[in-house]
């Protein structure tokens, strides 16, 4: 496949190749970009900045209603590619590509709800005389940098609101996952979004982005990945806005009076869907010590029920991770913990990137899969006593994304959504529960603003006040 810059999908000599990690074969190859192909991306976004700018919300609307429509009558071609480069299953990657329809579809209706209001001038003396009100104008070339655990619907969170609000874009998708974001702009481009509208940059990271992150002609960059790459982008990014959805360490308490079965199976697929790659991913669950053991043995039968293997097929609960060496990294991290004490309930085996589901329990505090984001297929138990416990237990690390409870107790559940530290709760589902159109982000080391397609518009926006002094009125 090859990149879009100045209008024109272009190829490079030098390739990189995009390899189906579960029996690494080359699906495809992609350009590896340079400078030069940075500043071609720069002036280009620029220019289409004037031509976005321009374009009429209605006309915005439309290609993004569009954009969705034609997602729609090809998901099972954009599920293939999303389960072909990643890690997810072909039912994960079905249910991503769905997700996808509707992130465009609530971007082209948030289009039309980007609102201002009138100003009561008259409020202080002196403004009797004065009419006015504020709207909201795109800020010019947002840059999107985006990570390989949702190849599709991750991209389509920036785009989607970067184009409805009347912003140019630079893409930058992951690396090892690129082809489902390049799909994603064909769809844009074949339902009418102007090419100079978006640059689809591809290549080493460690070789493009100081560039594209450092310039002045970006106005912001909405960037989801790990904490080290945000805060190497937020030292040299210079004056912009700037949004990151960054790590978690996501905790769940099970509280003695809850639903047991919901609570087993939602946290089992909340720690183990796409391989544990989710940035909402339960990895820690604080459960209250009258039902612990129960609920430990029932959340290993579960586990152990998991199918893991070949994301092609239907009956496949769980792939590969991304990389047969991020696989050799979490088998680390779960042994640094056992040789601290920790105790492998189920799993703890690797066969190439496959890492089998794996459930530990007395792990220590200053161990990798305690104290820092996973993003494996791996989950930790503890017992508590109470549930100020457990709150503090959930706020003791320097995330806050998403955090989840099970209770039937109302004041329970109240106490735990005002007083657990970050970004949502959810009461009755796992940490990996989100819906599209929601305020999404964290505290802490979780991230700065918020995604979401209302939220990602006032982002990518600002207010401008107009005001009239009118001494005839």
């Amino acid at each position: 496949m090859k990149m879009l810059l100045n209008g024109e999908w272009q190829d490079r000599e030098r390739k990189i190749e995009v390899v189906d990690p579960f029996d690494n074969t080359v699906i495809d190859t992609i350009p590896a970009g340079d400078e030069k192909d940075v500043e071609i991306a720069l002036d280009s976004a620029t220019r289409g900045f004037e031509i976005t700018r321009r374009m009429t919300v209605y006309e915005r609307a439309q290609i993004l209603f569009k954009t969705a429509k034609i997602i729609e009558e090809r998901l099972e071609e954009f599920a293939t590619t999303i389960a072909r480069e990643g890690s997810k299953t072909i039912t994960e990657a079905r249910k991503e590509a769905s997700r996808c329809v509707n992130t465009i579809t609530c971007s082209a209706e948030e289009a039309k709800r980007i609102l201002g209001e009138t100003i009561p001038w008259d409020s202080f003396p002196g403004g009797e005389k004065r009419k006015g009100y504020y709207y909201r104008f795109p800020i010019g070339v947002i840059l999107a940098i985006t990570p390989f655990n949702d190849p599709l619907n991750l991209v389509a969170h920036k785009l989607g609101p970067a184009i409805a609000a009347g912003n140019s874009v630079i893409l930058k998708p992951a690396t090892v996952t690129p082809l489902s974001a390049i799909k994603l702009v064909e769809a844009m481009l074949e339902a009418g979004l102007p090419a100079p509208a978006i640059q689809l940059i591809t290549g080493q990271g460690a070789r493009i982005g100081d560039p594209l992150v450092s310039d002045g002609r970006v106005r912001m960059i909405s960037f989801t990945g790990g904490v080290e790459a945000g805060k190497h982008i937020v030292a040299r990014a210079g004056i912009k806005k700037i949004g990151m959805e960054l790590g978690s360490d996501s905790p769940v308490i099970v509280w003695k009076d809850a639903d047991m079965k919901l609570a087993v199976e939602s946290c089992v697929s909340g720690a183990f869907w796409a391989a544990g790659q989710n940035c909402i991913g339960v990895q820690r669950l604080l459960v209250h010590k009258d039902i612990y053991d129960e609920f430990k043995n029932k959340f290993i039968e579960r586990t152990g029920s998991y199918k893991i293997g070949d994301k092609m097929k239907e009956d496949t609960d769980m792939g590969p991770m991304i990389t047969e060496a991020e696989a050799r990294r979490v088998e680390q991290w779960v042994k640094e913990a056992e040789e601290k004490g920790a105790s492998i309930l189920i799993g703890g085996g690797r066969d190439g990137a496959l890492y089998q589901p794996t459930v530990l329990e007395n792990v220590s505090r200053d161990a990798s899969v305690h104290c820092e984001e996973v993003f494996g297929p791996t989950v930790n138990l503890y017992p508590v006593d109470d549930l100020e416990e457990a709150i503090k237990e959930a706020n003791s690390l320097p995330y806050g994304l998403l955090a989840a409870v099970f209770t039937r107790d109302i004041e329970v559940a109240f106490k735990a959504a005002y007083e657990l530290d970050c970004g949502g709760v959810m009461i009755n589902d796992s940490t990996d529960y989100r819906l599209d159109s929601m305020p999404f982000g964290g505290v802490k080391y979780s991230g700065l603003g918020r995604e979401g397609l209302k939220f990602s518009l006032q982002e990518m926006t600002e207010p401008k006040v107009i005001c009239f002094n009118l001494p005839g009125v």
